[in-house]
């Protein structure tokens, strides 16, 4: 696991020489504190369930552009081949990449709406409850979203193609249920609704935590960090 710890360590490094961490961090927090100050001006329920439900979209947008350059700009500079060269096994390269956006999307994400937890305290008494799953399923959610976004970042050199893929991803996860409507019954129909975001999200915000709800994301990141090892492999013995 050193090597896994070493690579995410250096890709945490990468992202704050650059200004990718500061533009998508700066953009995260505008847009999350004005939906935050426009529900605690306009609710009189004071919960972060509204924040949780609006923020989906904001991290589908912010999560391709975390992942867009960790392995497309290794092909377009050339430092694949020497990571291809180092003692590290394609999944360390995978998941040290990936861990490294997952702790910045992480620290975006926690440090602002913990500040808001408190200043709802001020005002009311918001469930702990709803409150605890909705964080969770608002990092579930990310986790997957940064893990398709890894693996677009795999297949080109170009970073904006790498966004553009993974947000063309994530939009068909995110219609998924609309689309089911079209596929008729069976058993087509059944995946195409398993693979709907909103339906496996909508718990989490009531406070309900169901298997289901948490292996949809886990098994996301687990299919799409596996694609993507396997994508390297291929080009490592080209």
């Amino acid at each position: 696991m050193s090597n896994v710890w070493t690579i995410t360590v250096r890709e945490l490094k990468a992202y704050f020489v650059s200004p990718i961490a500061y533009i998508t961090s700066a953009f995260y927090l505008l847009v999350v504190g004005a939906l935050f100050a426009a529900i605690l001006t306009q609710s009189a329920d004071a919960s972060l369930r509204p924040l949780f439900s609006n923020v989906t979209f904001i991290v589908l947008l912010i999560a391709p552009a975390l992942t867009m350059r960790l392995l497309a700009d290794e092909r377009r500079m050339g430092t694949i081949e020497l990571l291809f060269t180092a003692p590290v096994h394609d999944w360390q390269i995978v998941v040290g990449k990936y861990l490294g956006a997952l702790i910045l999307y992480l620290t975006m994400f926690i440090l602002p709406t913990v500040y808001y937890f408190v200043i709802l305290r001020v005002f009311g008494s918001p469930e702990i409850g709803p409150t605890l799953t909705g964080y969770l399923g608002v990092f579930l959610l990310g986790a997957s979203f940064l893990a398709v976004g890894v693996f677009t970042s795999s297949l080109t050199q170009n970073q904006i193609i790498a966004w553009l893929g993974g947000f063309a991803i994530l939009i068909l996860m995110w219609i998924a249920d609309a689309l089911a409507s079209w596929a008729g019954y069976g058993a087509v129909r059944d995946v195409i609704v398993y693979l709907a975001i909103t339906r496996h999200y909508d718990n989490f915000l009531r406070g309900v935590i169901e298997l289901a709800d948490v292996l949809y994301p886990l098994s996301i990141v687990a299919v799409f960090l596996f694609l993507t090892t396997q994508l390297l492999q291929s080009r490592r013995w080209r």
